[in-house]
C-alpha cells in the first residue's frame, strides 16, 4: 500500500488580541470613563454627540463590543430581557407585537432573549429562566406561579411581568380579557338577528387559554335572549374542516364565531364547499383582523384586537427595573370591537 503523505499544515496565524475599552480610547482620544458612558448609554452623565460620535466610530473601526458579563457586574445586574417563547402557535397579531417590544426594549438599551422551555411547567420554567440571571422576565400565557415570581427574584431578576388573563402574586400584570372578544362576536351576531350561534373551539394543544374565555363570552352575550350557542370542537386542517361542513345542515346553526380569522377561513371555505351560502345561511365572523380576512370573498368580519403597546410595556419594565420596590402594577391590557363586514 502506498502512503499519500500528508501536506504540512500552514502556520496558524498570530492570535489578534481582544481591542479593549483603553484602545477604543486611545484612538477616540478621550478617557476610558467617557468610552464605558457612551457605549453603555448612561444617562447621568452629559456627553457631546461629537465625542459620542467619535466613541462609537472608533469602536466600530476596531471591532471593540463591551463584555457583557463585565457590564452586568459593574451594574450590579444585566440588562437581559427574557421572553419565554409561546407554547402554542403564535400568529401575525402577536409577531408585529413582540416585534414592536424587542424595538421599544431595544431603544432603552436592554437586551431581548426569547428562550424555549416548551414542556417544562411554569415554575419549573422559571428555574431554567433564572440560570441566565435576567434583570426582567415577561411571561406570556398562563402557567408561572407565585413559587416561579420567587424564583426569578431570587435569582436577580428586578422585574417579572405576566401577559395572560389574571395577576399573579408578586408580578406586574398586563390582564387579558378574552372573553370581551367572544362578547363582542357574539353579541354581533345577535344583533344582525342570528339566533343558533356555533363557536369553534381549537383542539390544537394550548389554546383552550384563550377559547375558553371566548366561549364564555359569547355565552354571557346571549345570556337571558332567545339565543343558543354551540361548541364546535375543530381542529386545524382541513379534513377537520370539511367532516364539520358536512353536518352542518344537521346542527341547525345560522351563524358561527370561527375562534379567530384562521380558523374563520378554514371553515368558510369547508362550508361553501359544502354548498352552504355565507352569510345567506351562515353567518361567519372571526377574530384579530388580518388582512387575508379581508381579501376573501365574502369579505370576512371580524372582532378587532388592540393588543397593548410595545413602548408602553417596555416602559413598565425600565420603571420596575429602575425601582423593583415599587408598588406592583396590574392594567386591563385588551381591547376588542367588531368590523363588519360581508360574511354576517
Amino acid at each position: 500500500m502506498v502512503q499519500i503523505p500528508k501536506p504540512a499544515a500552514p502556520p496558524s496565524p498570530a492570535p489578534r488580541s481582544v481591542p479593549t475599552s483603553a484602545d477604543v480610547a486611545r484612538l477616540a482620544g478621550v478617557s476610558r470613563a467617557t468610552v464605558s458612558y457612551v457605549l453603555n448609554n448612561t444617562r447621568a452623565v452629559r456627553i457631546s454627540e461629537p465625542t459620542r460620535r467619535r466613541v462609537h466610530e472608533a469602536a466600530r473601526e476596531l471591532g471593540y463590543v463591551p463584555h457583557a458579563a463585565a457590564r452586568s457586574l459593574r451594574a450590579g445586574h444585566s440588562r437581559m430581557v427574557l421572553i419565554p417563547a409561546p407554547s402554542v402557535p403564535a400568529g401575525r397579531l402577536y409577531g408585529r407585537f413582540l416585534h414592536e417590544l424587542q424595538w421599544a426594549l431595544g431603544r432603552l438599551d436592554y437586551t431581548v432573549v426569547q428562550h424555549g422551555t416548551i414542556g417544562l411547567p411554569g415554575d419549573e420554567a422559571a428555574r431554567a429562566w433564572a440560570e441566565l440571571r435576567p434583570v426582567a422576565v415577561l411571561v406570556p400565557g398562563t402557567g408561572l406561579g407565585p413559587q416561579g415570581v420567587a424564583v426569578l427574584k431570587r435569582s436577580g431578576a428586578r422585574a417579572v411581568v405576566t401577559v395572560g388573563p389574571e395577576a399573579v402574586e408578586g408580578a406586574h400584570a398586563l390582564l387579558m380579557d378574552h372573553a370581551s372578544v367572544g362578547h363582542q362576536a357574539g353579541a354581533h351576531l345577535y344583533e344582525r338577528g342570528r339566533r343558533r350561534i356555533g363557536v369553534v373551539v381549537p383542539e390544537e394543544s394550548g389554546l383552550d387559554m384563550f377559547s375558553r374565555p371566548r366561549l364564555e363570552g359569547v355565552r354571557r352575550a346571549l345570556d337571558g335572549t332567545d339565543g343558543s350557542v354551540t361548541e364546535l370542537p375543530l381542529g386545524y386542517d382541513e379534513d377537520s374542516a370539511a367532516r364539520l361542513a358536512a353536518r352542518w345542515r344537521g346542527l341547525g346553526l345560522d351563524a358561527v364565531f370561527a375562534y379567530n380569522d384562521e380558523y374563520a377561513m378554514l371553515l368558510m371555505r369547508a362550508l361553501q364547499d359544502a354548498g352552504i351560502s355565507i352569510p345567506e345561511e351562515t353567518a361567519v365572523i372571526g377574530a384579530d383582523d388580518l388582512m387575508l380576512g379581508r381579501l376573501l370573498r365574502p369579505r370576512l368580519s371580524t372582532v378587532h384586537i388592540d393588543l397593548p403597546s410595545g413602548r408602553d410595556l417596555a416602559e413598565l419594565v425600565d420603571r420596575a427595573v429602575r425601582d423593583p420596590g415599587a408598588p406592583l402594577e396590574r392594567h386591563p391590557a385588551l381591547g376588542a370591537r367588531v368590523v363588519h363586514r360581508e360574511s354576517t
